[in-house]
């Protein structure tokens, strides 16, 4: 198949959603697909001949990003000389509307990736009075749409609950094969540096992975980790955050107001592929993001063994398995800082295994096959009612009506 990825966001911005891109693109093409890349343009842009750079109408704002200029008239030009199949789509504004007008104009059928769960960022642009008009902006984007994709069989509920007309299929984030074998040394030599080797009293490292915005919670996380240095009476601890953001500022001087100058270690962008040595250097990942669709940094850091305790929510509840893969607790702090300490206690060796088992689930390779099946269902959907318009249009013809 020929498959065209349509997208207002791609690597070198670093995201969820150019990360998912390029793993399922790679993972298609190790299967024999074609796939192209229709994304903006970005200052220091990686250059390959698989991605279609159209036209930005700024680069270079808040962490890299630009904003994209969907109706640059090369997206159709590149879109026709491409004969392709199918449309994978990844938002539904922009480049989505974009994606529509070339689905109904070619007949080429379109899927969509719900990605994210946009009413919970409407507090970026001070709208939510529109927080109930997102699903209804949703569900009828959806409706030109062949099939559209959930992250996680709770996200695919959601759609349903919103009222989604199209057949909603569930189609993970995957984790790429390498995802699984940590830098032992280098893991090593990351929980040396940062719990420091001439301090015994600090015996535990934590990690997490979070863009530093309001939507991922991470004032609770310090104010537990706070709660515990008080309650011990000393800091047993250090937190590695890796990720950066609009609240990267307000952030830090949250922590030094909470006496946590020397626990949080802000380790700022790091690239994908450290990652997962953060992770294998850390006993327990910490995650309390609310605004998740899936989390696939959860995925990541038990492909390493390394165990999550997370807030129960969309995203959180589909991957940890209490007990199993990690531990979630509800949105109290009381109740995330006295689990923090019970798995300290009483260690569960058993976690880290539960933990890579579970991330197994979700390997890149066996997501792109389930991802090619559903285009084809997706064709062929759109074959069908391709056909009926056509038999639609003879019948009428053959009336006399036109």
């Amino acid at each position: 198949m020929k498959i065209a990825m349509m997208t207002n966001n791609y690597l070198p911005f670093i995201g969820g959603v150019p990360i998912s891109i390029q793993r399922l693109s790679d993972g298609l093409r190790r299967e024999g697909h074609s796939v192209t890349i229709f994304a903006p343009t970005y200052q220091d842009q990686l250059e390959d001949h698989n991605i279609m750079r159209y036209r930005s109408l700024i680069k270079g704002i808040v962490n890299g990003a630009s904003v994209p200029d969907s109706f640059d008239r090369r997206i159709e030009r590149e879109f026709v000389k491409g004969d392709f199949d199918v449309i994978h789509v990844h938002h539904p504004m922009m480049i989505g509307w974009t994606a529509v007008y070339l689905s109904q104009k070619y007949h080429v059928p379109l899927v969509l990736t719900y990605h994210t769960r946009y009413e919970q960022y409407l507090h970026y642009i001070k709208a939510s009075c529109f927080q109930s008009a997102v699903p209804f902006y949703m569900k009828h984007f959806m409706k030109f749409c062949n099939v559209v994709f959930a992250p996680t069989p709770m996200m695919q509920d959601y759609l349903c609950q919103i009222g989604c007309q199209t057949l909603v299929q569930v189609l993970s984030t995957g984790i790429s094969d390498d995802s699984f074998y940590a830098d032992e040394d280098a893991a090593l030599a990351l929980r040396r540096r940062l719990l420091g080797e001439n301090d015994g009293n600090v015996k535990y490292l934590f990690c997490t992975v979070a863009r530093l915005a309001r939507e991922k919670n991470l004032e609770f996380l310090f104010q537990v980790l706070a709660s515990r240095k008080r309650a011990k009476g000393k800091s047993d601890f250090r937190l590695a955050l890796a990720g950066e953001g609009p609240e990267g500022k307000h952030l830090r001087k949250l922590a030094a107001r909470l006496g946590l100058e020397k626990e949080i270690c802000f380790a700022g962008r790091v690239p994908n592929e450290e990652i997962k040595n953060y992770c294998r250097a850390s006993d327990f990942f910490l995650f309390s993001s609310l605004s998740e669709t899936q989390g696939i940094v959860l995925l990541e850091a038990m492909a390493v063994g390394t165990p999550v305790l997370a807030v129960r929510a969309t995203g959180v509840s589909d991957i940890v398995v209490n007990g199993v893969n990690g531990f979630m607790t509800d949105m109290s702090a009381q109740t995330f800082e006295e689990m923090l300490d019970k798995v300290l206690q009483n260690p569960r060796c058993h976690l880290k295994q539960g933990a890579m088992d579970t991330a197994r689930k979700y390997q890149a390779q066996d997501i792109a096959r389930l991802a090619a099946d559903y285009y084809k269902m997706a064709i062929a959907s759109q074959d069908s009612m391709d056909a009926g318009f056509t038999e639609n249009f003879l019948l009428q013809k053959i009336s006399g009506i036109l």
